[in-house]
């Protein structure tokens, strides 16, 4: 993921809309999935973004795929009610950590600029820590509940 210092990428998506524009390409709502072949651009640059776009262009992309992700607060609520259910997260801080990404909500935590070249996807990513933060969360709820405990005496 780009790195940014970022609380809310509210004003980062405004100018990657307009910087798009202002080369005359489209943008097409949509999310890239892990699971198609995908190249990730790197760059520790703030404005790395911008050279991904530049990219695109000189690549020939018609168009860019743009996805953002918004905290909600029912997602927020989400996790820390699954969080609560499970026995170690008061123990271990995370539920505190979840109720701290209530902050959050209605903040734009995640973006991802992508276009086609070649038969591969090209992406440009970048997050907020808090998103990061939020998945990592996401992760472990999904995990736990995937263990099956076998309390049975034999």
């Amino acid at each position: 993921m780009g790195l940014m210092a970022f609380d809310d990428l509210t004003t980062v998506k405004d100018d990657m809309v307009a910087f798009i524009a202002g080369h005359g390409m489209r943008r097409m709502k949509g999310y890239v999935p892990e699971d198609l072949p995908t190249v990730l651009f790197e760059d520790d640059d703030v404005d790395g973004w911008k050279d991904f776009v530049e990219d695109a262009k000189a690549a020939g992309a018609p168009f860019m795929t743009m996805s953002e992700v918004l905290l909600e607060p029912e997602d927020v609520a989400a996790l820390i009610a699954q969080l609560s259910e499970q026995e170690f997260a008061s123990e271990d801080g995370t539920v505190d950590e979840a109720q701290e990404l209530m902050k959050h909500a209605g903040k734009i935590g995640y973006l991802q600029l992508g276009f086609a070249y070649g038969g591969v996807m090209f992406l440009y990513e970048t997050a907020t820590e808090w998103y990061d933060l939020f998945q990592e969360l996401m992760e472990t709820v999904s995990e736990l509940g995937h263990i099956i405990v076998d309390d049975r005496e034999d």
